[in-house]
C-alpha cells in the first residue's frame, strides 16, 4: 500500500453492473477508497486530471473508444498503473496481451455470464492485483521496432545440425510486468540461442497468445511448450498457463515435462517448480534469470540453481515493475548478478558463447 493512506481507485467500465461490483468490491476493504468511475474514457481523461487516482481499473470494450486506445494515449502522456479487467473472450484475450506490452501492470479476466454469481471468486485477485499495481513502477512504454524474420531466416533451419549447444539451456520466470520484459530480451536475442524455457505466471489461452506474439517478433522459435518436446538451441518455449513444467533429461537431451501438477507457490505454471527441475538436470549448465513479479515464487529455485554452480540473474529494482519475486531472490543470495532489464540480453549472449 502507499504509505499509510488509502489507494486511491477510479474504475473505468461502461457496464453500470460491473461498476456496482468492483466498487463493492473495493469498498469492502479499507485499503481503497473509490475516488470516482467512467463509464467511458473521455470521462475517464477528465476524472483523472481532476482526481488524480492511484490505479485505473480499465475495461477493453467500451463506447466512443476502446480500452486499447485509451490506454496507449495514456501511458503516452500520462502513464500510471493500469489493471485490466475484461471478458475471457478470444478478441479480448488479444486485447488484453497488447495492454500488458503497453504497460498495464496486471489483467484479471471476469466471466462471461452470471456476473454476480461468480465475481465474487474474483474479489481477492482483484484487491490483490491493484493493491500490487498500486507500488508498481510505471513509465511510458517506448515500442521497438521487431527484428526483421526473411522466410530464409534461421528459423526455418534446424539449429542443432549448426550450433551443437544442448549442454546448455535458458531459464526465465516472471509476473507482473514479465509480458514486456521477456519481449524486451527475447526481441534481442539471436537464433543460435541455447534452448530456453519460460515460465510467466499467467492462466489458459493466454500464454498460447503470448508464445505466438513473441514469436512473430523474435529471431527465436517461440511457441507454447508440450509435453515430451526436446528443448533445442533455437528454441523458446513458454508453460502452459494451468500446467506445471519441469527439465527433465533423455539420451537425446533436454525434454520439457508439461503436467497437471498442483499448485506451487499459489501458482501453475510455477518459476519454482521449472528452475528446481533445471538445477537438478542441467547444473552448472544453466543460465537462470527472475524477472519482474509479485511474490516469492522462483526465489528457492534460483537458489537451488546458484548452489549448483549455475549462471543466476535477478532484475533489479529501478528496472522491475513488482520488484518482490527478484528482490526475494536477491535476499536469499540467490542470485550471482543484479542487472537492469536492458543488460539482461547481453549477459545470455555473452554467457552463451
Amino acid at each position: 500500500m502507499l504509505d499509510a493512506r488509502k489507494i486511491r481507485v477510479l474504475i473505468v467500465e461502461d457496464s453500470a453492473l460491473m461498476r456496482q461490483l468492483l466498487t463493492a468490491i473495493f469498498q469492502d476493504d479499507p485499503a481503497f477508497e473509490i475516488v470516482g468511475t467512467a463509464s467511458d474514457p473521455f470521462i475517464a481523461r477528465q476524472k483523472i486530471k481532476d482526481l488524480r487516482p492511484d490505479v485505473l481499473t480499465l475495461d477493453v470494450e467500451m463506447p466512443r473508444m476502446d480500452g486499447i486506445t485509451f490506454l496507449e494515449k495514456l501511458m503516452r502522456l500520462h502513464p500510471m498503473p493500469v489493471v485490466m479487467i475484461s471478458s475471457l473472450t478470444q478478441r479480448n484475450t488479444d486485447a488484453t496481451l497488447r495492454a500488458l506490452e503497453l504497460g498495464a501492470v496486471d489483467f484479471v479476466s471476469k466471466p462471461a455470464d452470471n456476473m454476480r454469481d461468480h465475481f465474487g471468486e474474483l474479489a481477492d485477485e482483484i484487491r490483490t492485483k491493484v493493491r500490487m499495481a498500486a507500488t508498481a513502477r510505471v513509465c511510458a512504454v517506448v515500442e521497438r521496432p521487431a527484428p526483421v524474420v526473411s522466410a530464409a531466416s534461421s528459423k526455418a533451419v534446424p539449429l542443432r545440425a549448426r550450433h551443437p549447444m544442448d549442454a546448455r539451456m535458458i531459464a526465465i520466470g516472471a509476473s507482473a510486468g514479465g509480458t514486456q520484459a521477456i519481449m524486451a530480451i527475447l526481441r534481442q536475442l539471436p537464433a543460435n540461442m541455447p534452448g530456453i524455457a519460460i515460465v510467466q505466471h499467467m492462466p489458459p489461452k493466454f500464454t498460447a497468445l503470448f508464445a505466438e506474439h513473441l514469436n512473430r517478433s523474435c529471431a527465436l522459435d517461440v511457441r507454447e511448450a508440450t509435453d515430451g518436446e526436446k528443448l533445442c538451441p533455437g528454441m523458446a518455449r513458454v508453460a502452459p498457463g494451468g500446467r506445471q513444467m519441469a527439465l527433465v533429461r533423455d539420451s537425446g537431451g533436454y525434454v520439457l515435462r508439461v503436467y497437471d501438477g498442483p499448485a506451487v507457490n499459489l501458482h501453475r505454471p510455477s518459476v519454482d517448480v521449472l528452475l528446481h527441475s533445471v538445477a537438478q538436470i542441467a547444473g552448472a549448465q544453466a543460465m537462470g534469470a527472475l524477472l519482474t513479479g509479485m511474490g516469492s515464487d522462483g526465489a528457492q529455485g534460483l537458489k537451488a540453481m546458484h548452489a549448483t554452480g549455475a549462471l543466476t540473474v535477478a532484475q533489479d529494482e529501478a528496472s522491475s515493475v513488482i520488484f518482490g519475486m527478484p528482490d526475494q531472490a536477491i535476499k536469499l543470495g540467490a542470485a550471482r548478478e543484479i542487472l537492469a532489464l536492458e543488460r539482461i540480453a547481453a549477459r545470455i549472449k555473452q554467457w552463451s558463447l
